[in-house]
């Protein structure tokens, strides 16, 4: 039986999800949200529906909830839409998604903003040191993500809007919670952040649906144009199946929540423990430290990602190194440099993960076939 480990790429979609949806895929029911008449309201009622249920997992009101096309959208939405009302100075932690980095870059590239980028430690955390030193009143945005997508380290994110806070007081914090929304209570958790970003297939819902969430009064300037969707901050017609569908799937995630937590983290801790065991040259990245309970993040030495992947996916095992939107890239993983390795060492990087359709009999077929496959790369060179 193939084995997926590679949920923080993409999870499968959960029984929730797909019994929320399958009256809107099916025809059964449909109808354009903005319209008047009674298809149109039944379909905005849905909407309604699970903008309360986005709202209360993520901390804000509903009205302050923003359906996007998924994360990456969510995150633009929050970095550019920001800065395009309010420019000013933005800084970012160095290991953040590309979601976040390329908009800042971008946003300096338009004139919006000086852009400042916070480096982090071997230990997988943003440096609070430097955070500090790049803060002061000419700061309009920060943001920081709340785990990080490749070695699933969870950030100091109370301190982080501490020290904004108090540093920079005009400035927002926002934080991307996309790895985050499927093990964590966001509501309490993200609670110092004005702005956090969801994608709705990390945690079981559809592929193409995302969410910002406004935590306190923000104005932003809209990406896309047209109607007056989202109380005018995203126009388009709404993908009603795909957000009835995430809100199922946060549901899902946050009813069951400790079970899943405690059931993953012990098959993840299994997963780790046995490859360091039987893996000569296997190191854990960021040992020791808060982590999301499904990341499993390993560097091995004398073997390259990219040949062990073909080899792990030939055996079936789907994994990756890191990602999804950098896989195909022959380059280091730009969170390991920042964090301190070197090129060669991260192009050794192989990260498993798990989620809500992993089982013990997954771990125990990892643990059989990746020293395998690590063995055989080995016994080539």
């Amino acid at each position: 039986m193939p084995v997926y480990l590679d949920h923080a790429a993409t999870t499968p979609l959960c029984l929730a999800a797909k019994q929320a949806m399958g009256p809107w895929l099916s025809g059964e029911r449909f109808g354009n949200p903005s319209g008047s008449h009674s298809f149109a309201r039944g379909a905005s009622a849905a909407i309604e529906d699970a903008r309360d249920v986005v709202a209360s997992c993520l901390g804000a009101k509903p009205g302050d909830v923003v359906f996007t096309s998924g994360g990456t959208e969510a995150a633009n939405l929050a970095v550019l839409g920001r800065l395009r009302s309010c420019p000013g100075a933005l800084v970012v932690s160095a290991i953040e998604h590309d979601a976040v980095l390329n908009a800042a870059r971008a946003a300096e590239r338009y004139g919006l903003g000086e852009l400042r980028t916070v480096p982090a430690g071997k230990d997988g955390l943003v440096d609070l040191d430097a955070l500090a030193s790049s803060l002061d009143p000419s700061v309009s945005l920060v943001s920081v993500q709340l785990v990080n997508n490749e070695i699933g380290t969870v950030q100091p994110l109370g301190e982080v809007a501490g020290l904004v806070r108090r540093r920079a007081r005009r400035a927002v914090l926002h934080t991307d919670a996309v790895q985050a929304a499927g093990w964590f209570d966001l509501a309490r958790l993200a609670e110092g952040a004005d702005m956090v970003s969801i994608s709705a297939h990390k945690f079981g819902g559809p592929q193409g649906a995302g969410a910002l969430a406004l935590r306190r009064p923000v104005h932003i300037e809209p990406l896309l144009l047209g109607g007056p969707q989202e109380r005018e901050r995203r126009a388009g017609t709404h993908n009603v199946a795909g957000i009835v569908g995430m809100a199922a799937a946060l549901q899902e995630a946050a009813s069951h929540r400790e079970q899943e937590v405690a059931r993953v983290r012990a098959l993840r801790d299994a997963l780790v423990a046995g490859l360091l065991e039987q893996v000569p040259g296997a190191s854990e990245t960021a040992p020791g430290q808060d982590k999301a309970p499904g990341h499993c993040h390993l560097l091995i030495e004398g073997v390259e990602s990219e040949a062990l992947l073909f080899l792990l996916d030939a055996a079936g095992i789907a994994a990756s190194a890191g990602s999804a939107c950098a896989s195909g890239a022959i380059e280091p993983s730009h969170v390991l440099l920042a964090m301190g390795y070197s090129a060669h060492e991260a192009m050794g990087a192989l990260r498993l993960t798990l989620g809500h359709s992993s089982t013990g009999q997954d771990v125990a077929q990892a643990l059989e076939l990746v020293p395998q496959c690590v063995e055989r790369l080995r016994a080539k060179q």
